[in-house]
């Protein structure tokens, strides 16, 4: 078991070594807690109220802008910032519908959460957090660490940090790598990473305890950290934590589908195609305005998909697809934290404009649930969609759109959190796998956030078990984080680790975290087979050629908390209620909004 060095002291030492070394952290005159790097001077602000210090808008790479795009970042800052008011949040990256004057190309910055009072002797355990949004949207600034951080019974600090989204974070093709660098954006969060190792001590972390996570498209990213470099981690991170990983294709670079994305972006650009002599450096000099109408020009036409830039196999960084990759063996071996919500497919179909790709169309059908998974996945064939047919059989979920939804959100996010811990438990790691069910507020993609952070809004209609569960769900994240073993004192239910198959990829058993009802269970055969026939059939993903990137495309009961061994074969009953989820997709408009 993991344990970090922090937690074994006494709280009066820990007091006592807060009162003699705080002015490492703060200047003699004092109200303001000041960090000092070698590249600039950062000056935070402390919330008596809550007890966080923050520090926000942390540059830790130069502005990757005209020849700098998709080229490495630069960190540490190649020229000093002097000193930086670090209370407000930098501008977020700009992505696809992230536009505005509060988005921008120069967006690599970070954030630093601490208990007040930490100082550079401190030693924390870090939690760094990459933000989700499909890698082509999202921001830090919805992650408020407040409740995380004050939940934990050991001092924990929380980091996050932007990196390049879209077409400036995950364009492909043989010219991008020729000339340039090919998931700049996977890239990015590395380079932060090792800012962490040079620069985190100074704000009271230690640099050889660091916890990555995320969400959605951020738990993916962990999921490809987990993959990169063949499975060195460069002693960057010891864990990885991810809620929803996202399972995304992941072709090669030079494949005809990224090819095909590329050609497409460039020429909308007026840049040419990747034959063209000048194709880079005309697509390095373009105005960004050129470069965001050129995106939503693609995104328009391919209306059967949700997210056109996602990371790729690069043949250098990312060697693997996922599937092959952790069934190979070929990832790090360090603890690991997954789960998924019960829901996860709802809703995200009928965001397509494609009607026929849309299942909630009134006239949708078993073709509309093709094209819609087709849409995402276009190694998926109809040959093997059929056979997945009879796993999600029609007469037992009601709707096409249904059936689409369970099929989507089983293939992309519970699967693969299954895949990833089943894995890490065959190769000998300690490994925990959760699934969250609220029938009260919604188990959609991103419910789970309400609980962990602070979100306006978010817990307006939490009754006293969502707050106890949110509660629990807070002590065990934060406990993995400190002491690399999930566990929480108000639940009182030891979270069992996965067990060691050798046969199957569910990662069996899981922890249950729902209202009234904590409890592991033991995965069935239904759900098993289910992931087996995605992994089957989505695998190989990266050798998958399709001629045309988008061939649809259009011009427990409530009661005390308990410890149970449970059989979970079936989908949980779906919720009608996912305003998290359509808040996920507003974020974008409503942080330039702001």
């Amino acid at each position: 078991m993991l344990v970090h060095q922090q937690v074994t002291d006494s709280k009066a030492t820990h007091l006592e070594m807060v009162s003699v070394s705080r002015t490492i952290i703060l200047h003699s005159n004092a109200q303001r807690p000041t960090v000092n790097l070698d590249y600039g001077e950062f000056i935070g602000s402390d919330d008596s109220e809550t007890g966080i210090t923050s520090y926000l808008g942390i540059r830790y790479a130069d502005a990757p802008t005209g020849d700098m795009r998709w080229q490495p970042a630069v960190s540490p800052p190649s020229s000093n910032v002097g000193t930086v008011d670090a209370t407000q949040f930098a501008n977020i990256c700009i992505g696809i519908g992230q536009t505005g004057d509060q988005a921008s190309e120069d967006c690599l910055f970070g954030n630093v959460f601490v208990p007040s009072g930490t100082t550079s002797d401190s030693g924390l355990p870090v939690m760094v957090w990459f933000h989700g949004g499909g890698f082509q949207s999202g921001s830090t600034r919805d992650f408020d660490p407040t409740m995380l951080i004050k939940s934990s019974a050991h001092p924990m600090m929380f980091v996050s940090f932007a990196y390049r989204l879209g077409a400036l974070g995950f364009l492909g093709g043989s010219r991008l790598k020729e000339e340039g660098q090919l998931n700049i954006g996977l890239r990015d969060q590395r380079t932060a990473l090792q800012w962490v190792q040079t620069y985190i001590s100074e704000f009271g972390g230690d640099p050889n305890f660091v916890t990555i996570s995320g969400q959605s498209g951020g738990a993916g990213s962990n999921m490809f950290h987990l993959l990169a470099n063949e499975g060195d981690t460069g002693d960057l991170f010891h864990a990885v934590m991810g809620d929803s990983p996202s399972l995304s294709f992941t072709p090669t670079f030079d494949s005809d589908f990224v090819e095909g994305i590329f050609n497409q972006f460039s020429s909308n650009t007026g840049c040419g195609i990747n034959t063209s002599e000048d194709v880079m450096s005309c697509l390095r000099s373009t105005e960004i305005d050129t470069l965001v109408s050129s995106w939503n020009r693609l995104v328009a036409n391919r209306s059967s998909t949700l997210f056109n830039f996602a990371p790729i196999v690069d043949g250098d960084f990312i060697t693997v697809e996922p599937v092959e990759g952790f069934r190979s063996g070929n990832f790090a071996n360090v603890p690991v934290m997954f789960g998924s919500n019960s829901n996860e497919g709802a809703g995200w179909s009928a965001g397509l404009r494609n009607s026929a790709a849309n299942t909630a169309e009134k006239n949708s059908s078993e073709r509309t649930v093709f094209n819609f998974l087709h849409g995402q996945w276009p190694s998926l064939n109809q040959t093997a969609f059929n056979e997945g047919l009879h796993l999600y059989q029609l007469n037992g979920l009601g709707t096409f759109n249904q059936q689409g939804s369970d099929m989507y959100g089983e293939a992309r996010y519970v699967c693969t959190a299954g895949l990833i811990t089943q894995s890490l438990s065959d190769a000998g790691q300690m490994a925990y796998q959760y699934e969250y069910n609220n029938p009260h507020l919604g188990s959609t993609h991103g419910s789970e956030l309400q609980g962990l952070f602070l979100m306006q809004g978010s817990l307006s209609k939490a009754n006293v078990q969502d707050l106890q569960l949110f509660q629990a769900m807070r002590e065990y994240w934060s406990s993995f984080v400190t002491t690399g073993v999930p566990t929480s004192a108000s639940a009182d239910v030891d979270w069992d680790a996965v067990s060691v198959t050798g046969s199957s990829d569910d990662g069996s058993p899981r922890i249950l975290l729902q209202p009234g009802g904590i409890a592991m269970e033991n995965i069935g055969t239904a759900l098993d087979q289910r992931c087996d026939f995605w992994h089957n059939n989505l695998g190989g993903q990266a050798f998958a050629e399709s001629p045309d990137p988008d061939p649809s495309a259009t011009s427990n009961t409530p009661g005390t908390t308990q410890t149970s061994t449970e059989t979970s074969d079936s989908r949980r009953v779906p919720v009608d209620y996912w305003p998290l989820f359509a808040l996920s997709l507003c974020t974008a408009v409503m942080l330039i909004a702001l």
